[in-house]
């Protein structure tokens, strides 16, 4: 009984296994989308997105309703990395980045078990966690734009644009007038068409779908293929700071799930349980050669889309995606995704991940009329925007992002909140 409970979570198996399917799809757009943009192998993403769930329910006790999919804050890091290591061989690189913020993430847990969630949350507060958001968006821009204005072979740029407008123009169309579960996939609506609008006007290469096997394996880059510290340090350093912005995006996206269920699963399993589960999720996909795990709102969307909120659903959504990467087709269809396609999907994709960041600081009342903010926010985005390629030190090279959330906690805790003239009066009225 209690292995049927956590295969099928009291459905029936043909209705499991069909919501099961439907989550995978939901996701699917964005957990590949990661690899895509960053030259990561999106069968190794989707195999370790889906053991990466499994250990997070393991870790949750299975009653939080779940997927762990490749985190989009990480992209603009990994993208860095890349160009640092040159070549087709910086995922091992990667990998020590990503596992070093899932070990962050396994801190935090402990402090959370330690100190209680309101102590450790209360280093990050809105103006610091908002301006971050805003400049891993903003550090993106440049990307999105060269996808679309570089000339790739012979293909002339005018057609890049055809492609990149068609792909925005659909994603805009899903999200405004489709309903119900189509509403929630509107990027991958926006690759489809950008896809066929590239096929039709020659500029797709097929030759990686056609090379590409049935059944295969995925690629895994293990960790350990990077062996030079210069790298490797500098792939810490880039990428684990961001743990920072993700924890506080963990935070909300159980808290999310929470309204939505009627359930509070940071009292139950607790919030240390959910920052380890992610955290161990992290480990894993980084040491195998795939991007950050994370929790995801668009699962949330299905959620309430569905009113399903059995957890078991998302374990056989972690299998399916196991499956999924084993089918080597799948890899080289993505592979042969024109740059002008992601072009588009990154013009509407990291123009929201900034403005999430906005809709943070707006949703929580941060006021710019107050010096404390606006200094904050001055030093945070022009150090975060403007060193882009980071500071070095000898061998080590510490990112402009990095930087930003360092010098942005020590503002939050040192700067006073109030003005001279507020702290004047009510010193006063004292007296």
């Amino acid at each position: 009984m209690k292995l049927k409970t956590a295969l099928w979570g009291g459905d029936k198996p043909g209705r499991a296994v069909t919501l099961g399917i439907q989550h995978v799809f939901a996701m699917f757009g964005s957990t590949v989308l990661v690899p895509a943009l960053t030259g990561l192998d999106p069968a190794v993403t989707l195999f370790c997105m889906g053991i990466g769930t499994l250990i997070f329910h393991l870790i949750t006790k299975g009653v939080v309703p779940a997927f762990m999919g490749s985190s989009f804050s990480f992209i603009a890091s990994i993208c860095a990395v890349a160009a640092n290591c040159g070549g087709k061989d910086f995922a091992p690189y990667v990998g020590w980045g990503i596992m070093a913020s899932g070990v962050l993430y396994l801190i935090l847990a402990l402090l959370v078990k330690l100190l209680g969630t309101k102590r450790i949350t209360g280093f990050f507060p809105p103006i610091v966690t908002g301006c971050m958001i805003i400049i891993i968006g903003m550090m993106l821009a440049p990307t999105a734009m060269s996808n679309i204005t570089t000339a790739v072979a012979d293909i002339p740029v005018w057609k890049n644009w055809v492609v990149a407008v068609v792909t925005v123009a659909v994603i805009i169309i899903v999200m405004f007038f489709f309903r119900g579960f189509w509403k929630l996939i509107p990027i991958l609506f926006g690759i489809v068409a950008g896809y066929l609008t590239a096929l039709a006007l020659g500029m797709v290469d097929t030759a990686p779908l056609a090379e590409a096997s049935w059944f295969a394996l995925p690629e895994f880059t293990p960790f350990l293929q990077g062996k030079d510290w210069s790298k490797i340090i500098f792939a810490i350093t880039m990428i684990a700071p961001i743990s920072v912005v993700t924890f506080v995006e963990h935070v909300g996206d159980i808290t999310a799930n929470g309204a939505v269920t009627g359930h509070n699963y940071i009292e139950d399993p607790g919030l240390h349980r959910t920052l380890l589960g992610c955290g161990l999720a992290s480990i894993f996909s980084g040491g195998m050669g795939g991007p950050a795990a994370t929790t995801y709102s668009e699962n949330t969307g299905v959620l309430a889309a569905t009113r399903n909120y059995n957890p078991a659903t998302l374990r056989i959504a972690a299998v399916f995606a196991i499956v999924l990467s084993l089918f080597g087709k799948v890899s080289g269809l993505l592979n042969s995704i024109p740059t002008a396609v992601m072009g588009g999907v990154s013009v509407v994709l990291f123009g929201m991940i900034a403005s999430v960041g906005l809709r943070m600081l707006v949703e929580n009342g941060v006021d710019f009329t107050k010096s404390y903010n606006l200094i904050i926010a001055a030093v945070m985005l022009v150090i975060g925007l403007g060193l882009s390629s980071g500071i070095t030190v000898g061998s080590v090279t510490i990112s402009g992002t990095a930087i930003a959330a360092v010098l942005g906690v020590i503002l939050a805790m040192i700067l006073p909140q109030e003005e001279s003239e507020e702290r004047h009066k009510e010193k006063a009225a004292k007296n």
